[in-house]
């Protein structure tokens, strides 16, 4: 039967709009694969699917997302990545994934990240390259993805201000203990910082020049959903 139905895969059509009861009639689904549509909206029944462990909805044209995510208390993995020029905000419920391990929100047109994200104890893998991001700022995503979830709790606890952005610096003493600052060459022969926990952040690089001939690869339908790009889980 469809209501037992746990993985759904709707990848490379044309959709532009799920069934907006799908959150009540598949209770048991696991996982929702609707990735390279042409969806603007995810039905607000989405957060009803409290089984949903994986959900891609990565090359659309989403404009925003459902503001109760929250309920999908099973959510590990978000990705709302290559949503390039519509996307420009989260929900502040995202940082109350309190299941979330992977969160891919690269290249869209975000500039700031939902303070909520501090809340997040069990993400290890962040990934926003290729957003205008201006906070967190450049500094703390060098620092690693420690760094940042400790800069937005704390962001978040005082009332949207931190401490850092008035008269505080971030010093070297804490690059070194972050170790993304270690004395060595490495930044000189092109080296990306790269957290332990799987967190990278990039040159931001405009869509134009994403579109030019030496980038075009990067969107190729054989890189894109690669096993090695591609969040499969069961």
């Amino acid at each position: 039967m469809v209501l037992s139905l746990e993985e759904l895969n709707a990848n490379f059509n044309k959709l532009s709009k799920l069934p907006d009861t799908i959150g009540f009639e598949l209770n048991n689904l696991r996982k929702l694969s609707v990735n390279s549509n042409k969806l603007v909206f995810l039905p607000h029944s989405l957060s009803h699917l409290t089984s949903l462990r994986v959900l891609d909805a990565r090359l659309n044209c989403l404009r925003s997302l459902p503001e109760d995510l929250e309920n999908l208390i099973n959510l590990e993995v978000l990705n709302v990545s290559q949503n390039f020029q519509y996307l420009e905000t989260l929900p502040y419920s995202v940082g109350l994934l309190l299941s979330l391990v992977e969160l891919d929100v690269s290249y869209n047109k975000i500039a700031i990240l939902p303070d909520s994200i501090g809340c997040l104890r069990k993400l290890q893998k962040l990934c926003v390259d290729g957003n205008p991001l201006v906070s967190p700022p450049m500094e703390v995503f060098e620092l690693g993805l420690h760094a940042v979830k400790e800069y937005m709790s704390e962001k978040m606890n005082n009332g949207g201000v931190h401490k850092s952005t008035q008269k505080k610096k971030w010093t070297l003493g804490k690059l070194v203990k972050y170790k993304t600052f270690n004395g060595n060459s490495r930044r000189a022969h092109n080296y990306v910082p790269r957290d332990e926990q799987g967190f990278v952040m990039p040159e931001y690089r405009t869509i134009d020049g994403l579109a030019s001939p030496r980038y075009m690869g990067m969107f190729s339908p054989r890189r894109l959903f690669s096993p090695r790009r591609f969040f499969g889980r069961s």
